[in-house]
């Protein structure tokens, strides 16, 4: 790859604005942004990734699929320059080949190489990779099925502070056989993630709170009404029983497609919890087909829907 900018530079001028840049890059994908390439950056940064430069590698991948720096979005050559700085232990290419190779974007769809790249990168510690993996322990996707693998990843990323790990951290202890002797653990875990803002974790609190830990005596009575408001059209119903299917949940036998079902009822009227639940269903498969663009859509009009005012404070339903 040549630019003809490169020849602008003096030897030592294009090192430093690279080593410049290739700092900026670390720094930003640390705290989880991304750094858009511009076209003058492009000539060094392109001469550092050939030269081996990892952190120029995955700037130049970024550029390449997202089509930043005037490069036309070459989703190939993201992966190619992803892979060479993970062969050199960047944790944060190797979660995005990972990704690429699980969605087959760049490269021939591989769920075992999708697995053996975010392993890689949660051993050294990237929380993004420990989450993925731990959801590929659990669907069983790219490796056999292990709970107990899922819920070592999950711990480890949660206590780093991911809200999506606390989230299924904490379902998973929910919905385990003894969860409610393991009733505090459960939900010190979804609080965690609850006060991120995290929305799958607000709407499962907000279930156990209301209906209770255990099935009730008067449980029985109560689920055919809320069948019935939803059948009838109420969507704050339909988003209630989306919930009990989504996560088995007192005395509802789990079942992802009915979820799906009564999320997307929801979604139709505008319910922004249910767009979001139904937007992460698609995105991770759990349980279901998944369905990246779907579930962009829904992300798209949860992100553009305004959530209705509560006590003068916005919520997040």
């Amino acid at each position: 790859m040549r630019h003809s900018r490169g020849a602008d530079f003096l030897p030592g001028d294009w090192r430093r604005a690279a080593l410049r840049i290739a700092a900026s890059a670390a720094l930003a994908l640390a705290a989880g942004s991304t750094l858009a390439l511009s076209p003058q950056d492009l000539p060094m940064v392109s001469r550092s990734a050939e030269r081996g430069n990892d952190a120029s590698q995955v700037l130049l991948a970024v550029a390449y699929l997202n089509g930043d720096g005037g490069l036309r979005r070459d989703p190939a050559q993201a992966a190619h320059w992803f892979e060479l700085a993970a062969l050199q232990g960047n944790a944060y290419a190797q979660e995005r080949i990972g990704d690429l190779y699980e969605s087959g974007e760049g490269v021939g769809a591989n769920a075992t190489l999708a697995f053996d790249w975010r392993l890689k990168a949660a051993q050294r510690g990237n929380m993004q990779a420990q989450v993925k993996l731990a959801r590929m322990y659990l669907a069983g996707t790219g490796t056999a099925r292990d709970e107990d693998q899922a819920r070592a990843w999950l711990e480890r990323a949660a206590v780093e502070g991911s809200a999506e790990a606390q989230y299924l951290l904490g379902r998973m202890v929910h919905e385990s056989p003894d969860s409610v002797a393991r009733r505090a653990e459960a939900l010190t875990w979804l609080e965690r993630a609850a006060k991120q803002g995290y929305e799958q974790a607000i709407g499962l609190l907000n279930l156990i709170r209301s209906i209770g830990y255990e099935v009730d005596a008067g449980w029985h009575h109560h689920a055919p009404a809320l069948a019935k408001l939803a059948a009838d059209g109420d969507p704050e119903a339909q988003y209630q029983l989306a919930q009990r299917y989504e996560h088995g949940a007192n005395g509802t036998t789990r079942d992802p497609a009915q979820a799906v079902r009564w999320y997307t009822a929801a979604a139709g009227y505008g319910h922004r919890p249910s767009m979001l639940a139904l937007s992460q269903m698609l995105e991770t498969g759990a349980g279901v087909p998944r369905d990246p663009a779907a579930a962009r859509e829904w992300a798209e009009r949860a992100a553009a829907s305004a959530p209705p005012l509560v006590n003068g404070k916005g919520q997040g339903r």
